[in-house]
């Protein structure tokens, strides 16, 4: 362990050799609330100045597949259990006419109208401009970002686990 002092989520849950995931969770909190300020102000520039991280989030996830969701695909895809929230964010953006919905058996289906597909793609030059053309300076190329994201997939799965491990205690 080197003599820099760490920065922590919390003093208590970085005791001993805990302190590098304490340092981790941090990082993922600061992030997040950064992302989430990034997604709704991208989408504002964009024209839509209503919509929650979440409902992006839906909206994207539903356009970048090119083809119908089912909430369950989309709950699956972004890892939420919370099948309301996701509810929630398909009213907006329908009512929004961000997407449609078409009904097949008990299922509804979900795709982007040619408004959303339009916020979408207004968004990413948007994305392009302000973000992307920003990467260059953190001085992490593509195969960086790549391999931390990889990090990140692989840490949602041990804390999957360690979350249904805690629901059995």
């Amino acid at each position: 362990m080197t003599s820099q002092r760490k920065i922590v989520s919390s003093k208590s849950l970085a005791e001993g050799v805990a302190w590098p995931l304490s340092e981790v969770e941090l990082g993922l909190t600061v992030f997040y609330n950064a992302f989430t300020k990034w997604i709704v102000r991208c989408a504002s520039a964009a024209g839509v100045s209503d919509l929650s991280p979440l409902d992006i989030m839906t909206l994207h996830n539903i356009q970048s597949r090119e083809n119908q969701q089912r909430r369950i695909d989309i709950c699956f895809m972004l890892n939420i259990e919370d099948t309301h929230s996701i509810n929630y964010a398909l009213k907006k953006l329908l009512k929004s006419e961000l997407i449609k919905g078409e009904k097949r058996g008990k299922e509804m289906y979900y795709s982007a109208t040619a408004k959303g597909r339009k916020l979408c793609e207004e968004y990413r030059k948007i994305r392009e401009e302000c973000l992307v053309s920003s990467l260059g300076l953190t001085g992490k190329d593509a195969e960086d970002l790549s391999n931390v994201a990889a990090t990140l997939r692989s840490l949602s799965g041990v804390y999957d686990q360690a979350a249904r491990a805690a629901a059995s205690l």
